[in-house]
């Protein structure tokens, strides 16, 4: 008996830290408004002025967290960091630093937009 209750417990914990982790999709959009991402990635994220940018909108939430922690660590980690200049500094040139939640909600707001990528079997 006291196995099912610790196990509900701990079940039940684990629940709670989820959502206290959940991505605003509102907050990703003010930071993603904030930092005119749309002046490189085009309308809706989906439409680069480049054909050398990608499109964003519809990316997994995962991928897009990890590209953004990538751009974050930059060259000092050669196994980790992505080093592109611009997306470098629009990540560390923020007046107040972007936390991990930041980018978690960036990142669910950018996959909440529509996107046309096909995945290709």
């Amino acid at each position: 008996m006291k196995l099912a209750l610790v196990t509900a417990v701990l079940l039940s914990s684990i629940g709670l830290v989820n959502v206290a982790n959940a991505a605003s999709i509102d907050k990703g959009q003010a930071l993603v408004e904030k930092g005119n991402c749309v002046s490189c990635h085009g309308a809706g994220l989906n439409a680069p002025i480049m054909p050398t940018y990608p499109k964003l909108a519809g990316q997994y939430p995962d991928y897009l967290y990890y590209a953004l922690k990538a751009y974050e660590v930059g060259d000092t980690n050669h196994l980790y960091g992505r080093n592109n200049a611009t997306m470098s500094s629009l990540i560390k040139a923020q007046t107040t630093p972007l936390t991990d939640q930041d980018l978690r909600d960036i990142a669910a707001y950018i996959a909440s937009l529509p996107g046309n990528f096909v995945i290709k079997k």
